[in-house]
């Protein structure tokens, strides 16, 4: 919808102070775009995309050849500037399609799942570039994700969606001690170890412990803010002390964003459960009536036609 492609169904939207429904013109001269599926030509290098979108964007034919050679070295597609884009990686394909986004120097770029279809190495090269216009360049970039590491990398603030409605919005932090249901504890036991001692020895000094998973030799439990940090520690430390056979080390951090987004997410299914029961009690209602009106009408008719008979 802020992109214009889908028309808006109700109500207005600022980007850039250019309203959506009255200045759209006005709103493309100032974004960029970088859908989730690559908007390309299998049989055009990167070098003739970026030369077509150029003109599309009204850049002068003087000055377009400096602008790919720039993009092209910017995004690491120099060498496969002149390949045609069937001979690309998913990767190369994602960091054209983040090219062609950057075109025009717009002041805010719309990135849809820009990293979808990378390695490792070429996602963390693509949010290098992502931070390096946040940081240097003082673009504003907004993007959608699926993966809660690549937003808490490169977002300072967060909307949650779930079923397409926001549900929080702030930075990552503040979602975290908001949303988020406590500490997470690591311990690490040594191999064909008592880890039920561990266990026991950790719950009855801090009772809000809970483990969630025990797995070989980790045990992970969840423990609530509640909990001050240095009770934690120092039970953890004299838990080190006195089960020296048992526990070799242990790890302490905050959720995750995926442990906030994952809360939300069984709130709605909950939601949907409850919501469903109810709608199924009231069609069981409504049944109910329908048999009742049902046998009282048919009883009626019986007494009319017996009526009619004695008659």
């Amino acid at each position: 919808m802020l992109t214009g492609e889908i028309s808006m169904t109700d109500g207005d939207a600022l980007v850039n102070n250019y309203s959506v429904i009255k200045q759209l013109s006005a709103i493309h001269r100032n974004i960029g775009y970088c859908p989730q599926f690559d908007a390309l030509d299998s049989l055009l290098t990167a070098r003739e995309h970026l030369y077509l979108y150029a003109r599309l964007r009204g850049i002068k034919r003087k000055n377009i050849a400096f602008i790919t050679d720039c993009l092209l070295k910017r995004l690491g597609l120099t060498l496969w500037a002149d390949r045609p884009v069937k001979q690309y990686s998913g990767g190369n394909k994602r960091k054209l399609s983040t090219a062609i986004s950057l075109i025009g120097n717009p002041s805010i770029i719309f990135m849809d799942e820009p990293t979808t279809g990378m390695d490792v190495r070429a996602k963390r090269f693509l949010w290098n570039c992502i931070l390096t216009l946040t940081r240097k360049d003082h673009k504003s970039v907004i993007i959608t994700s699926h993966s809660m590491e690549e937003c808490e990398t490169l977002c300072n603030r967060l909307v949650i969606m779930v079923s397409g409605e926001f549900k929080c919005l702030g930075s990552v932090q503040h979602l975290k001690t908001k949303f988020g249901d406590g500490y997470t504890i690591l311990v690490r036991t040594e191999i064909n170890s008592d880890t039920k001692s561990a266990i026991n020895y950790i719950k009855e000094r801090i009772p809000e412990a809970d483990v969630k998973e025990e797995h070989n030799k980790m045990i992970h439990f969840r423990v609530s803010t509640s909990v001050p940090l240095h009770k934690m520690f120092s039970v953890l430390e004299q838990a080190r002390e006195d089960l020296k056979s048992i526990i070799e080390d242990y790890t302490v951090t905050q959720v995750t964003l995926d442990d906030v987004f994952v809360n939300f997410a069984k709130i709605q299914e909950e939601n949907q459960a409850l919501e469903q029961s109810n709608n199924t009690n009231i069609n069981e209602d409504n049944c109910l009536k329908r048999n009742f009106l049902y046998k009282l009408f048919s009883r009626k008719n019986k007494n009319i036609i017996g009526m009619l008979f004695v008659i």
